[in-house]
């Protein structure tokens, strides 16, 4: 083995963790928005001439689309990563989203172009998805490789900052837009959420470009444990894949639920954009509390219990969250959001980043995270907006058939969680498989 390269200094560590939160704040500001503006804008302007419930169906399809390229993001920028490094990876899908995202404000609607429009927004949305699988994985991962083991789930906590962050700056935006009268709203104010992405792109990239790669990469690549095909590898051991996936499955399912598709939901309820807008915000700090909070327990007592106790807990409010939103009460939609979704929505997302990076060896440990987030992405916040208004429909107006399936979400995880062993503490740089099982056979 050759020998081990210098760590980085604390500067370094700040400068990366830094990296990770803007990278992740700015990535899900993009894909966000896109999510709220699908459910308020993009049916009536790039869907004209369905009737308004086929029109939230079609809009909702596009929001989808998003996520279904998700996971090939995370295998090309998994792939590369893992053989060429983290930083490039990072630098590339920040580019493709900001322009990405810039140029949806820039769209023409279906009354300007016709059938191109909806062709070009699909398009973009793809290349969303494209860039959000690349950049979650590689910024948790990089976060990991840098941080030392008693304090690495605080530091990934707090590059997991940037879900909830990108989601309270993409609704204070449009929140502040949706100021302006109807007519101006729909007729340009929504773009300028999305043009403002080229001024977050620069940004990120200025603070990117300084960052360096870990050391335990780069002890890898000069032992030359780089795999040819990092999937063909973790493909070996199917099982611990898709159990991975899991352990995020229930908070992305609960994530499209509290935002997107409850935006559809409160507003048939009665309740105004402006009081949508707010409980949105209300989850996100809720939420990034809730991140920090979790991850620093989750450095003491494991990463098992803390993610089984909020997969549970996130189970339980499954239907009060939702009846409370259902009454149209703003009031209640706040509470909803703010203290009973957001805690252990948070508790959840963030501690899970820490078991996935620790539960892959350096070779596919990008590839590894990415596919088996962005896997569960599709599989649950894709799919939960069709599927929970398709459950509403069914169930006559009645959000029963919707908690039911977000618990049910919530109740997988915890499965999948519980049926893995404590990864906390492991050394990143040790060798141990493709997927890995740690040695210990305790279980917190």
């Amino acid at each position: 083995m050759t020998e081990a390269i210098q760590a980085p200094d604390k500067g370094q560590l700040r400068r990366v963790v830094f990296s990770g939160l803007l990278g992740n704040t700015i990535e899900f500001y993009d894909f966000l928005l896109y999510g709220t503006v699908s459910a308020i804008v993009f049916n009536q302007l790039f869907f004209t001439g369905l009737s308004p419930a086929a029109a939230t169906v079609a809009s909702f399809a596009t929001f989808t689309v998003g996520y279904l390229a998700r996971p090939a993001g995370g295998l090309i920028f998994g792939h590369l990563g893992d053989r060429y490094g983290r930083k490039a990876m990072l630098v590339a899908s920040m580019i493709v989203m900001g322009v990405a995202s810039t140029l949806i404000g820039l769209l023409p609607t279906f009354g300007a172009a016709g059938y191109l429009a909806p062709a070009l927004l699909v398009f973009l949305r793809l290349c969303q998805g494209v860039a959000v699988g690349g950049e979650w994985g590689g910024s948790t991962l990089l976060a990991a490789e840098h941080a030392p083991p008693a304090r690495r789930g605080l530091l990934i906590g707090v590059v997991q900052l940037g879900g909830p962050l990108g989601a309270i700056l993409s609704t204070v935006a449009l929140a502040l837009v949706s100021l302006l009268p109807d007519d101006q709203f729909l007729s340009w104010g929504w773009r300028i959420p999305f043009l403002f992405s080229a001024v977050l792109l620069a940004l990120g990239l200025f603070v990117r470009f300084r960052v360096v790669e870990s050391d335990v990469f780069l002890r890898s690549r000069a032992d030359e444990d780089r795999r040819k095909a990092p999937l063909i590898e973790l493909l070996r051991r199917p099982a611990q894949l898709l159990r991975a996936s899991f352990f995020v499955f229930g908070a992305t399912v609960t994530q499209a639920l509290t935002s997107v598709f409850m935006v559809s939901y409160a507003t048939s309820a009665g309740i105004g954009r402006t009081d949508i807008f707010l409980g949105q915000i209300f989850n996100g700090i809720g939420a990034a509390i809730a991140m920090l909070a979790a991850t620093a327990l989750s450095d003491r007592i494991g990463r098992r219990r803390t993610l089984i106790g909020a997969a549970l807990l996130l189970a339980a409010v499954a239907y009060p969250v939702l009846a409370m939103i259902g009454t149209g009460d703003p009031v209640l939609l706040w509470i909803a959001l703010g203290l009973l979704a957001s805690p252990p929505l948070g508790a959840m997302l963030a501690p899970a980043a820490a078991l996935l990076a620790e539960s892959f060896d350096t070779s596919v440990r990008y590839t590894g995270v990415s596919f088996g987030y962005q896997f569960a992405a599709v599989l649950g916040g894709g799919l939960a907006p069709l599927i929970a208004f398709s459950l509403l429909t069914l169930a006559d107006g009645s959000p029963v058939f919707v908690a039911m399936y977000m618990a049910a979400a919530c109740l997988a995880s915890a499965v999948a969680v519980w049926s893995t062993k404590e990864t906390q503490g492991r050394d990143l740089a040790a060798t141990t498989g493709s997927v890995r099982e740690p040695v210990s056979a305790s279980r917190n």
